[in-house]
């Protein structure tokens, strides 16, 4: 470690800590970021560019950063574009430099710089529009091999992240000298509060400058606040997390880098997690971001930010160079001459672009013998891998050339405020501190310190203080006087500089994309001069630091050239993330199986038992069939599934049908306004089939309403619509009817509904439900509701409803007794040859009857296509009773539901057969519809199923051709209007 001092900053010498980069193995300290630790190994080459490939060192100390983009770890792990100033060292860390071939100070890509006449700014808009067949061919093979800095991991991301949620008064976002003050006001106040930070060493610049704060150390006052903070219970901190976007109604996106700081996460810990933040009121206190000036070849490795200078100086106790000089525009940037002195780098001159820098400046350099160039600028820099000279303009004109291997550049600070802007806040221009700042406001989210403007360490303290009790006072609690440390002295004094004229080479405004300012001129003459039109064609500010350091000065180059001001120029529009997050990080755990978790039925340990096999249907895992000992044949089981329902009894799990329950005062006409039959009328203990519309007068879901009291309901609704339907009832009450008193709750998971259907189902279940209930037909007919209990005492609702055409009952009890029901049932109905039936045996049974479901209910079909027109009440209003009447809709040759029968029994009906006239050639413009549903019915001996036919109401007896030209086959069906099995509804409602 060449270039550490003794002292190692703040770092403690006795921890080393190995490393890799580019193979080459290195030793940093524990504390140390990846940026400092090759900086205190003499590296000062860490990347190419993005377009020339032109050598890159590391310009900044933060997330800030533009160059020093590396791939982190190997393998499954790999991580491209991560940046060096923000990855805290770890033992065993490995990575490589990115965008070069075949090694980083070789690379023969770095022939792009002789063509750069030809790589202007919209060069690829100009260059890949002709001939067009080289397109395809070779123009988009050549552009997908040169996209891009990193190469994606292959192999799938081992790690897991999570996703988490938090609620506080006052959030504070940064924790340096004015997030701190923020916090310790808001939580003296007695507010609950949540301070992050994207560090892993919190403090700001109080870590990074040689700054007091009542007579100590910045750094110690800072570990003291943080102890208070820490001892609170009403103060989480929460280091390494970066908050990235800020949302509607005080809601935040952070996200939390767990174990990033580690070579492999620990076994059940997340390598990050996302935060969702709730909070009442928040305090920006993100701090500013120092920008670079404009130069010949600015963007050679050893030029630094000064305020990086410092940063890598004092906390980390490493010098990016031995002789240095320093140009700035700003008091500011003078404090680096004092800690680069003490640090041991020989200062060879200070440049100062303005024509009298304050006098006592001056004076203490003097004193020290380091000259100072007032009024003069750098033209260029000079150096092929690495910073050798600087080519000074004097105010005179006249040319001093300067050896030095490192210049630390600052043309002042912008405040970090692009957070403000993700809820469309536009900032103001400040003239005197040549910034944009946020407009005067007492929103949710205010900024304050250096985000606000106030680049003091006595403002931000002052300012922070004020900003944290003023949003504690807003969340209803009364503020302490706190009162403040003195701190160092400061001052901020600028005159603004974007650009040095005159230079031979390239001036870089956007390092990492290659922006220069001849290509923000070339967008001026080709008439993009919009700041949003200066964005896409220069590609400005689009990189993975969203032009922290490149935006201020792209904008101030423009500006110059149309003869506006900065203001009147504006600013691009800033959209979250505020920096990079994983996709991972946004998905969670729902990955690979757990995308969209399996749900299983209540009784599945039992349908396991019974030897069933199981297919996914929707959400959920349900039974297909049963198989008994020795039956291999599916067909065959389900034939015998059908004909014991038939014949005797069966048993079937529907819980995974939507279960809602909807409860109040205005309950009833809730319902009556979302279904399009009348519910208000339904008497308590009945149930009643019920059809929603989509306001466009399509039918959205249809099921059943059960009446439990007069102001209590069930819905159900189709397996695959049930959380949908509940968003949809949440709409409207909170949207289209808020004054409604009514309460919506999905309880589908709630409850285990069991149907027990067949001749023999009230035999069955006089055996199940406790003695004193009364099941018969005349105490439940068909569609009514019964609350029995079974068990001895578990409450349970007894529903007399049937999808089979049978007798048959549902009957809900709480889900934990959905296993133990179905064992008694079963034992129950072994007097009567009961058998437990599947999903395929249930859909079967429903087109035997003819009923519809999801396969008819498709978006499409209205409720006069399904033949349920008369359901729609002409008594009330309901959600798409308007445009259910539209012209098209009310058209008698618009596909309706029809049943189908083959009129071979043996010829199988296949889902989505065309639907033609007969003896007619298979075109599109006989095309008549389809098949929707189909199945052998063993009751029926032939295959049925349902279609929807153009005209279909009026064919009945017509026979068609069902073709199928995937599979090669035509059948042909017979139109019917009656249900297939039992139309007289004798059967069912026995």
């Amino acid at each position: 470690m060449m270039r550490r001092l003794a002292t190692a900053g703040a770092l403690d010498p006795a921890r080393p800590i190995g490393f890799t980069f580019d193979g080459r193995s290195y030793t940093g300290l524990a504390g140390d970021t990846l940026a400092s630790a090759l900086i205190a190994n003499g590296v000062d080459l860490v990347g190419r560019s993005f377009k020339y490939h032109r050598p890159r060192g590391i310009l900044s100390a933060g997330g800030e950063e533009p160059n020093a983009l590396v791939e982190l770890r190997t393998g499954a792990r790999r991580e491209p574009n991560v940046k060096a100033t923000a990855i805290e060292l770890y033992e065993g860390l490995e990575a490589r430099s990115q965008n070069r071939w075949p090694s980083l100070r070789f690379d023969l890509m770095s022939v792009n710089s002789l063509f750069s006449p030809f790589f202007v700014a919209g060069f690829y808009y100009k260059t890949f529009m002709w001939p067009a067949a080289f397109w395809e061919r070779v123009y988009e093979p050549l552009i997908r091999r040169a996209a891009g800095l990193g190469r994606v991991a292959a192999e799938a991301d081992p790690d897991s992240y999570e996703k988490a949620f938090a609620f506080c008064d006052v959030l504070v976002i940064g924790a340096g000298a004015t997030g701190l003050a923020a916090a310790l006001a808001a939580s003296r106040a007695g507010a609950r509060v949540i301070l992050c930070d994207e560090d892993f060493r919190l403090g700001g610049r109080l870590t990074l400058e040689r700054l007091t704060i009542g007579g100590e150390s910045g750094e110690n006052w800072a570990a003291s606040v943080l102890a208070e903070l820490a001892a609170s219970d009403r103060v989480t901190i929460m280091p390494r997390t970066t908050l990235f976007g800020v949302y509607d109604h005080g809601s935040y996106g952070a996200l939390e880098r767990v174990a990033d700081h580690l070579p492999v996460p620990p076994p059940h810990m997340p390598r990050q997690r996302l935060w969702r933040i709730v909070a009442t009121h928040a305090v920006l206190a993100a701090g500013a971001v120092e920008r670079p000036v404009g130069f010949g070849n600015n963007d050679l490795p050893g030029i630094m930010l000064a305020g990086a200078v410092r940063a890598y100086v004092n906390r980390f106790g490493v010098v990016p160079g031995r002789r240095m000089a320093l140009f700035t525009n700003n008091d500011d940037g003078w404090k680096t001459v004092a800690d680069a002195a003490a640090a041991g780098i020989e200062l060879a001159a200070v440049i100062d672009s303005r024509p009298a820098p304050p006098a006592d400046l001056v004076a203490q350099a003097e004193r020290a013998g380091i000259r100072v160039h007032a009024g003069s600028r750098i033209r260029e820099a000079i150096g092929r891998q690495r910073l050798r000279a600087v080519e000074i303009v004097g105010a005179d004109g006249a040319l001093t050339r300067l050896p030095v291997d490192l210049l630390a550049v600052s043309g002042g600070w912008n405040p970090a405020l692009a957070l403000l802007s993700h809820l469309g806040e536009r900032p103001a221009w400040d003239e005197v501190l040549a910034a944009f700042v946020p407009k005067p406001g007492a929103g949710r989210l205010v900024a304050a310190g250096a985000a606000a403007g106030a680049f003091t360490l006595a403002e931000c303290l002052a300012d922070g203080a004020r900003v944290g009790a003023a949003a504690a006072l807003a969340c209803g609690f009364t503020p302490t006087d706190m009162p403040l440390p003195e701190a160092s002295p400061e001052t901020t004094g600028i005159a603004p500089l974007w650009r040095v004229e005159g230079s031979r080479h390239k001036i870089f405004i956007d390092f990492q994309h290659d922006v220069t300012a001849s290509d923000i001129e070339l967008a001026h003459r080709e008439g993009y001069r919009s700041v949003e039109h200066l964005k896409r064609y220069t590609t400005l500010g689009m990189a993975t630091d969203q032009g922290r350091t490149a935006n201020v000065a792209g904008l101030a180059i423009m500006a110059s050239m149309t003869g506006r001001s900065i203001p009147e120029t504006g600013t691009t529009t800033f959209r979250p993330p505020y920096s990079p997050v994983a996709i991972a990080a946004f998905a969670g755990h729902h990955r690979g199986r757990d995308f969209r978790p399996t749900r299983l039925t209540p009784s599945h340990r039992w349908s396991v038992e019974q030897g069933a096999r199981f297919v996914e249907a929707g959400l959920w895992l349900r039974p297909q069939w049963y198989a008994s000992p020795g039956e291999t044949d599916g067909n065959a089981i389900i034939n015998r599934e059908i004909g014991t329902v038939r014949s005797a009894v069966g048993l079937c799990d529907v819980s995974t049908l939507g279960k809602i329950d909807v409860q109040g005062d205005d309950a009833a006409a809730f319902l009556d306004r979302v279904y399009c039959n009348r519910i208000a009328t339904l008497p308590i203990g009945r149930a009643r089939y019920g059809l929603m519309l989509r306001e466009d007068g399509i039918v959205l879901d249809d099921g059943t309403v059960a009446r439990l009291a007069e102001s209590h309901f069930i819905l159900s609704t189709t397996s695959a619509n049930a959380d949908r339907i509940v968003q949809h009832l949440e709409f409207c009450l909170q949207v289209l009817w808020p004054e409604l008193d009514v309460q919506v709750t999905g309880v589908t998971e709630q409850w285990a509904q069991l149907a027990v259907a067949g001749p023999r189902a009230r035999d069955t279940l006089r055996r199940v439900v406790d003695p004193g209930h009364d099941i018969s037909n005349e105490a439940v007919p068909f569609l009514g509701l019964l609350p029995v209990t079974v068990f001895g005492g578990v409450p349970g609702r007894l529903f007399r409803i049937s999808f089979s055409g049978e007798l048959a009952y549902e009957l809900a009890v709480p889900a934990r007794y959905g296993n133990a029901l179905a064992q008694a049932i079963m034992a129950a109905g072994s007097e009567f040859g009961i058998a437990p039936y599947g999903l395929e045996a249930l859909l079967v049974l429903r087109l035997e009857k003819g009923f519809v479901s999801s396969d008819e209910l498709d978006g499409t079909t209205t409720a006069r296509d399904l033949g349920l027109g008369k359901m729609m009440s002409r008594q009330k209003d309901f959600i798409g009773r308007v445009l259910a009447e539209r012209p098209a809709l009310l058209d008698p040759e618009r596909p309706s539901v029809v049943k189908l029968r083959s009129v071979d029994p043996l010829a199988p009906l296949r889902v989505g057969s065309h639907l033609l006239p007969l003896g007619v050639p298979a075109t599109a413009a006989a095309d008549l519809g389809h098949v929707t549903s189909a199945a052998y019915s063993p009751t029926l001996c032939g295959w049925i199923g349902l279609g929807l036919v153009k005209g279909g109401f009026r064919r009945a007896g017509e026979r068609l051709t069902a073709c199928d030209p995937v599979r090669n086959g035509a059948v042909e069906v017979e139109i019917s209007l009656e249900p297939f099995y039992d139309p007289e509804e004798v059967r069912l409602r026995g």
